[in-house]
């Protein structure tokens, strides 16, 4: 049976890590929390590299009109 997006979301689900990659070539890694249909996330534990070095955000809402893809992070 083939998997709608949504249910793959359901499976990472304050389980895993995702990366998700924004407009404007920021990329964010955190545990989803949450979600809906206009990809509005609530990550938690959000962290970004910039220039070499690791920024943590902590818990961070990220508009859905931004993200351009989610994927979980294979460790």
């Amino acid at each position: 049976m083939t998997k709608r997006p949504l249910d793959i979301l359901d499976q990472v689900l304050n389980r895993q890590p995702v990366i998700v990659s924004l407009k404007g070539g920021r990329e964010i890694r955190g545990v989803l929390q949450g979600y809906d249909v206009h990809m509005n996330l609530v990550l938690d534990k959000a962290e970004e590299e910039m220039e070499g070095e690791i920024v943590k955000m902590g818990t961070l809402i990220v508009r859905g009109d931004n993200v351009i893809y989610i994927s979980p992070k294979l460790e």
